[in-house]
C-alpha cells in the first residue's frame, strides 16, 4: 500500500473516531459501495474464498473477506515474516475475552487461531489460513458487537437495524492502517450507559453462580417481620451475595428469627425484583430468592444481547418503556446515564392475549379528552356480545355508534341491521370523552401501523398492583398530567395550569409537540435502573427471553 494511499485512510480513520456509532458505519458503507471486489477469475481470489470457505464464513463474509484483502494476499494483514504482529496478539486477546459481553470466543476463534494460544500460524495450515482466519474472526465480532447475534425480525421485533448498510471491512480496514484496531472494534459496542453497567454486573453474577451457598428453604407459608424463620441464616448469605445485605449484617448460623437489619434487604431485594418492597416473605419473595443465580446471568446475557439490536438514537428527546418491569422513564438527552427527567408506573398488554409489541416510533402530539375508537377486535369479540345481551349496554358506557372515520363523524341510531354493520365495519363504536373514557383524559400519540399509543385510564387503582399486564396492547400511564407536562415542554403557553384545564374541558383538543420524542417500547428482563443504579429483575411475562434463547441456541448448535 502507498504512502498516499496512508495517509489518506489515516484522515478517514480521523473523521470516524468522531462520529457517532451509526453514522460511523453508515459511512464506511457508502465508501465501500465505490469499491469493486476482485473477481473469482484474479490469482489470489480463488486463495481467499477456498480459504474463508473452509472456515465456515457465510456469503456475507466472504464478500467482506474480499473487500478487505483487496486484489491479493501477497502482503499479509497480522503477519510480518510468518509471525503474528503485537496488533495480531492484541486483536487475539480481544476475541479470547468476548464473553466480557456474553458473547462465544468460539464463534471468532476460528481455523488456525482457534488453537491453544493462538500465539502462532500452524506449519501446516500456512500463513495464508491464519490471516484470513484471523480477520473473518475481527469482522465476526465486529459485527456481533454493533448488531447482535440475532436479527429481531427473526424472533418476531419490529426493529430493523440488521437491514441497515454497514462496512465493517472498510472500518477494520482503517483501524488496522491505524493501529487501533480494539479501540475501534470497541466503539461499536452499544453506547447506552446501561448497556456498560450490565457488562459491569456480568462478571458479579457469574462470580456468585459460581458458589455454593446454602438454598433459601422453599415457600411455606408467610413470614413476617418478627416471627421465626428456620432459613434466615440461608437467606442471609443470599441477600448478602446479591449486594442487598452488608456483611456484617448477614444472621449468624442458628439464627432463627426475621427481624432487624435482614427485614430490610429483603426490601431492597423485592425492589430489585418488581416486588412490593413490604419485607414479608411471601411466595413470590422466595420464589424470586430461589432463582439460581445462572439464570441471572442468562437473563443479563439476553439483554445484552438485545441492546445490541437498538439503532442510533441521534440526540433527540428520548421515552422508553420496558414491557416486563411495567415502566416507563423520559430524558431530555440520549445521555441515559443521567437521572430521567420523568418516570411513571405503566399497565402493559396482557400476556398471551394483547402483548405490547416492541419497537421505536416518534411521539408527533397529544390530544386532551380523546375518543375512544373501539378497535374492530374488541368490537367483534366484546362490544357486540354485550350489546346483544344488554340494550342499555352503550349509554350506560358513554359509547355511541357512528359512520365514517373521524372525530367529528356523527353519531347514528342503532337499528335494525346496525350489528350486521357493525361486524362488517361500516359502522363502528366510539367512546365519548370525559372521566370515564377508557383512555383517561389523555392520551399520546406517536403513529405507528399496530396502533398502539399511551394513554390514561379510568381504573388507576391497577397501578398498585406488581404485575400489571392488564391492556389490550396499549400503555396506561400512572401520571398522564406529568407525562404531558414533559412533552409539551417548549410548546408556547402549555403550562400545568392549561395542561389541567384542557383535560377538564368540555371539548377535545390535540395539541402538536414542539419537535418529535423519540418512543422506544423495549423488553428486557434485567436493567440497571436509572434511579439507584442496582440491577433489577422481571419475570418473561411474553416469553420473549425463551424465544430468544432458543434461537441462540440454534446459532450455537450449527457453530
Amino acid at each position: 500500500m502507498g504512502v498516499c494511499a496512508l495517509v489518506v485512510i489515516a484522515g478517514m480513520a480521523l473523521a470516524w473516531a468522531l462520529t457517532p456509532r451509526d453514522q460511523v458505519v453508515g459511512q464506511a458503507a457508502a465508501r465501500g459501495a465505490t469499491s469493486t471486489p476482485r473477481p473469482e477469475s484474479q490469482a489470489a481470489t480463488p486463495q481467499v474464498l477456498a480459504t474463508a470457505r473452509a472456515l465456515g464464513a457465510s456469503a456475507a463474509e466472504q464478500t467482506a473477506l474480499l473487500e478487505l484483502y483487496g486484489s491479493d494476499l501477497v502482503v499479509p494483514i497480522w503477519l510480518d515474516g510468518g509471525v503474528p504482529t503485537s496488533q495480531a496478539d492484541e486483536t487475539l486477546a480481544l476475541l479470547r475475552a468476548a464473553d466480557r459481553h456474553a458473547l462465544a470466543p468460539a464463534d471468532y476463534l476460528v481455523g488456525p487461531v482457534a488453537a491453544p494460544g493462538g500465539a502462532r500460524p500452524a506449519e501446516a495450515e500456512g500463513p495464508a489460513a491464519y490471516d484470513v482466519a484471523l480477520s473473518l474472526g475481527v469482522l465476526r465480532y465486529m459485527r456481533h458487537l454493533h448488531l447482535g447475534r440475532v436479527d429481531p425480525r427473526a424472533v418476531g421485533l419490529r426493529i430493523d437495524t440488521w437491514a441497515e448498510p454497514h462496512d465493517f471491512a472498510a472500518l477494520l480496514r482503517q483501524a488496522i492502517a491505524t493501529r487501533r484496531v480494539v479501540s475501534a472494534v470497541e466503539s461499536l459496542a452499544p453506547p447506552f450507559a446501561l448497556y456498560a453497567r450490565l457488562v459491569e454486573a456480568l462478571p458479579r453474577y457469574r462470580a456468585i453462580a459460581a458458589r455454593t451457598d446454602p438454598e433459601v428453604p422453599p415457600f411455606v407459608r408467610a413470614v413476617h417481620p418478627g416471627e421465626p424463620y428456620a432459613g434466615t441464616p440461608a437467606l442471609g448469605i443470599h441477600l448478602h451475595a446479591h449486594g442487598d445485605l452488608a456483611p456484617a449484617e448477614v444472621p449468624p448460623d442458628g439464627a432463627e428469627r426475621y427481624e432487624g437489619v435482614i427485614v430490610d434487604g429483603v426490601r431492597r431485594f423485592q425492589a430489585r425484583h418488581g416486588l412490593t418492597p413490604d419485607g414479608v416473605l411471601g411466595a413470590r419473595t422466595i420464589a424470586a430468592a430461589r432463582v439460581p443465580a445462572s439464570a441471572r446471568v442468562h437473563q443479563i446475557e439476553l439483554a445484552l444481547e438485545r441492546l445490541r439490536w437498538l439503532p442510533d438514537l441521534g440526540a433527540r428527546r428520548l421515552v422508553v418503556v420496558n414491557i416486563p418491569m411495567f415502566r416507563l422513564w423520559a430524558w431530555d438527552t440520549l445521555d441515559v446515564s443521567l437521572p430521567p427527567a420523568f418516570s411513571t408506573r405503566v399497565i402493559v398488554g396482557q400476556a398471551v392475549r394483547t402483548e405490547t409489541p416492541v419497537f421505536i416510533e416518534a411521539m408527533e402530539h397529544v390530544i386532551f379528552r380523546p375518543y375512544w375508537n373501539v378497535p374492530r377486535s374488541i368490537l367483534r369479540g366484546e362490544i357486540l356480545p354485550a350489546m346483544r345481551r344488554d340494550a342499555g349496554y352503550l349509554a350506560r358506557h358513554q359509547m355511541e355508534v357512528v359512520g365514517g372515520a373521524g372525530d367529528d363523524a356523527r353519531p347514528v341510531a342503532v337499528g335494525q341491521g346496525a350489528f350486521e354493520a357493525l361486524a362488517a365495519g361500516t359502522l363502528r363504536v366510539r367512546q365519548r370523552p370525559g372521566p370515564h373514557n377508557a383512555l383517561g383524559l389523555v392520551k399520546f400519540v406517536f403513529p405507528n401501523r399496530e396502533s398502539i399509543y399511551m394513554h390514561g385510564t379510568p381504573t388507576p387503582s391497577l397501578f398498585a398492583r406488581d404485575r400489571r399486564d392488564f391492556s389490550h396492547g396499549c400503555i396506561r400511564v400512572a401520571d398522564p398530567p406529568g407525562l404531558a407536562r414533559w412533552v409539551l415542554e417548549g410548546v408556547a403557553g402549555w403550562d400545568a395550569g392549561r395542561i389541567a384545564g384542557a383535560m377538564h374541558a368540555s371539548v377535545s383538543a390535540r395539541v402538536d409537540l414542539a419537535a418529535p420524542i423519540d418512543v422506544v417500547l423495549f423488553y428486557m428482563t434485567a436493567a440497571v435502573l436509572p434511579e439507584d443504579g442496582a440491577v433489577h429483575f422481571a419475570d418473561d411475562i411474553y416469553g420473549h427471553d425463551a424465544a430468544l434463547a432458543r434461537a441462540l441456541a440454534r446459532l450455537s448448535d450449527g457453530r
